[in-house]
């Protein structure tokens, strides 16, 4: 388990960085890091993390869980990040394929008894095994302040039971500011993506609270 750090220290983390500018943030958590690392889906937008993160330590872990049910732009979109930014990619996914999970329940509404179990199945255990394998202390995520009800509960630097300390460098952005950000920096987005766990955009993934 990583270091705790009481409620003090992260709001005072979270003072030192405010105003700060992405990679500003990645830099500070770097310097403190002895194993970080980077998750991502290549849903919309995470090329600003993934170009943020990797721009100051190049070759860090990537974690990518992909639940197997990625559009063909989602994958033909991961595929070019991955080469642009030349990315140290650690795929995991689901102990069942997507075709055999199919055949026995499909994609569970949220109300349907089988949702948890197909959450568990794509997302969650993949997630687990994921962190267990790289047990990192510090975990850069592209969590956004107005997405979630949880993740406008939290800050750009947060702490969960497993004592990780995660860190939002765009936390505080808005698409539009997301959006100049990648074309500053010449990086594709791509919009059409699915997650099949959450149904509705406001609802929290699982991974996080």
């Amino acid at each position: 388990m990583s270091k705790r750090f009481t409620d003090q220290e992260i709001a005072q983390f979270n003072t030192d960085l405010e105003g700060k500018s992405p990679q500003e943030i990645v830099t500070w958590a770097i310097i403190h890091a002895k194993k970080p690392v980077v998750t991502t889906n290549f849903r919309p937008y995470e090329g600003a993390i993934l170009h943020a993160v990797n721009s100051v330590k190049p070759g860090i872990d990537v974690i990518w869980c992909d639940t197997g049910y990625n559009t063909r732009n989602t994958y033909k979109h991961a595929e070019e990040l991955i080469e642009l930014l030349d990315l140290n990619i650690d795929l995991y996914v689901p102990k069942q394929t997507s075709s055999h999970r199919d055949a026995i329940m499909g994609i569970p509404q949220i109300e349907d008894p089988m949702h948890k179990e197909f959450t568990e199945q794509v997302k969650l255990e993949p997630f687990r095994r994921a962190m267990a394998a790289h047990q990192p202390d510090v975990w850069f995520t592209n969590l956004r302040k107005g997405q979630t009800a949880f993740r406008d509960s939290i800050n750009v630097v947060s702490q969960g039971e497993d004592g990780i300390l995660k860190v939002s460098p765009f936390y505080n952005y808005t698409d539009e500011q997301l959006d100049a950000y990648l074309e500053e920096n010449n990086i594709p987005n791509e919009h059409k993506y699915f997650d099949p766990t959450k149904v509705l955009g406001n609802r929290e993934c699982g991974l996080h609270n």
